[in-house]
């Protein structure tokens, strides 16, 4: 509604803004944003940081590289956190090409939906293969292809922080090196393997880390890997 002002203006004066209406219409002050967490919907950036395992399984005739490429979420803040965004395995074998490509869209998917993604490594190494697994260097037991790549993804979620490491004290090295020293001494059986294990050729299987590097002093069954004994 136009309104006429039929009087002459003599005169005018700037109005001080009132403090109380200020404050009222000042910008709220945000609470603290919620963190980002990994989510389906998170579009992939240009960057990201990438970690490539190589294995070489004796079931394979060629080497397999596993990358595992990760996500920086909330960057430089006290929430910043990496994840697992997507994994690529790479081999000059085309045996089992088909599998391999379904196996790695099928993980990247889990990794990108988010949550606790760490279930994927018990379930991988759960996987037998019918025609029998394999030892790798070390003497540690797979039970097939997919339980190293399985083992592979568990040893990259350990070291982003996703997995606790199970690390042994010192103490305990220093024991289970004296312990295998003194073993050995005591069977000093030749061998001419030239791919004989880092651990003693008589030992057995541990069912805990499933490595060749169970041996047997003064009656306890000792593991010479990750010191499960039976002894306590």
């Amino acid at each position: 509604m136009t309104v006429k002002i039929s009087n002459k203006i003599v005169g005018y004066r700037v109005k001080k803004a009132d403090p109380e209406a200020a404050a009222e219409h000042q910008a709220p002050v945000h609470a603290e944003t919620k963190p980002v967490e990994m989510n389906e919907y998170i579009e992939r950036p240009d960057f990201l940081l990438g970690t490539t395992y190589k294995i070489k399984p004796p079931v394979a005739e060629h080497a397999m590289y596993i990358t595992i490429n990760d996500i920086l979420l909330n960057e430089g803040t006290d929430h910043e956190s990496r994840q697992p965004y997507e994994v690529f395995i790479n081999s000059k074998s085309m045996e089992h090409f088909q599998w391999v490509i379904a196996l790695t869209r099928v993980i990247s998917a889990v990794f990108r939906k988010g949550g606790d993604v760490t279930f994927l490594v018990e379930e991988l190494r759960s996987v037998y293969d019918p025609n029998g697994g394999y030892f790798k260097k070390g003497g540690v037991f797979m039970p097939s292809l997919v339980a190293e790549i399985g083992a592979v993804i568990e040893k990259h979620l350990k070291a982003i922080g996703l997995l606790e490491s199970e690390e042994m004290s010192e103490t305990t090295k220093r024991i289970l090196a004296e312990k295998r020293a003194e073993f050995e001494a005591s069977h000093t059986t030749a061998t001419n393997d030239d791919k004989a294990d880092d651990y003693p050729p008589n030992a057995t299987m541990c069912g805990k880390c499933s490595t060749k590097a169970v041996i047997v002093m003064d009656g306890c069954a000792t593991c010479l890997s990750c010191g499960d004994s039976k002894c306590g």
